[in-house]
């Protein structure tokens, strides 16, 4: 399989609000959309009016709108990861167990999560290493990793000491087994289907770059 130049949109490897605006693009307009702890908040930040996305957090709220700074900060007024957010017209609140409810019956049509670890065949193991000294906490993510129509992840590609985070057979504890859909990292962004990993784009780096760095068979949109 040959590299195709097109793939590559980006010069650069991207940085973490690109990936996330990158992310928001790709949110079709009128979804329903949790965004999980970590780089996934960002992705609010750069959603449009246009785009009509209806952001669900699990502590209990509709309507979530992007970060909040200076004087919009209400400390009453928190995502899940106890980051200040705004609300936008229409927002509503609602018990923890009918955001569970929203979240288990199926009614988000995609949530967009941090990981450890994504495997070839969409395995996620994103709430605990194994550590002795980490404390584990899965939170909602697997209630959101199963039932949200579409997983998106965003995460570094590599670990600080250079493996790759895409894997055959993830090695941490599952969050959830076969879910992720699509992975968004600073290199490329990865399609996971029933055929395997396709490589829809890449950032700073080339098909053969990527090959050499992830031990997963990578395909390309041509084969």
């Amino acid at each position: 399989m040959s590299t195709l130049p097109s793939l590559q949109t980006s010069p650069e490897t991207l940085g973490r609000s690109e990936l996330a605006a990158l992310v928001a693009r790709d949110i079709p307009t009128g979804s329903f959309v949790n965004l999980g702890i970590g780089q996934p908040t960002l992705v609010s930040n750069f959603l449009t009016e246009e785009q009509n996305v209806t952001l669900h957090t699990e502590n209990g709220m509709l309507g979530m709108g992007p970060e909040a700074v200076g004087e919009q900060i209400d400390g009453d007024l928190i995502n899940a990861g106890k980051i200040p957010v705004t609300e936008l017209p229409g927002a509503s609140y609602f018990h923890h167990a009918d955001s569970f409810a929203i979240m288990r019956g199926g009614h988000l049509d995609i949530c967009v999560l941090g990981a450890f670890q994504v495997s070839a065949t969409g395995d996620l193991a994103n709430w605990h290493t194994g550590a002795p000294d980490a404390i584990p906490a899965v939170g909602g993510a697997m209630d959101l990793a199963t039932g949200a129509k579409d997983v998106f992840v965003m995460m570094s590609l590599l670990t600080r000491d250079g493996a790759s985070k895409l894997v055959e057979t993830c090695s941490y504890p599952l969050t959830g087994v076969g879910c992720v859909t699509r992975l968004y990292t600073e290199r490329a962004v990865f399609l996971i289907g029933s055929d395997g990993v396709t490589v829809r784009e890449t950032f700073g780096c080339t098909v053969e770059e990527l090959r050499s760095l992830v031990p997963v068979p990578l395909l390309t949109p041509a084969g």
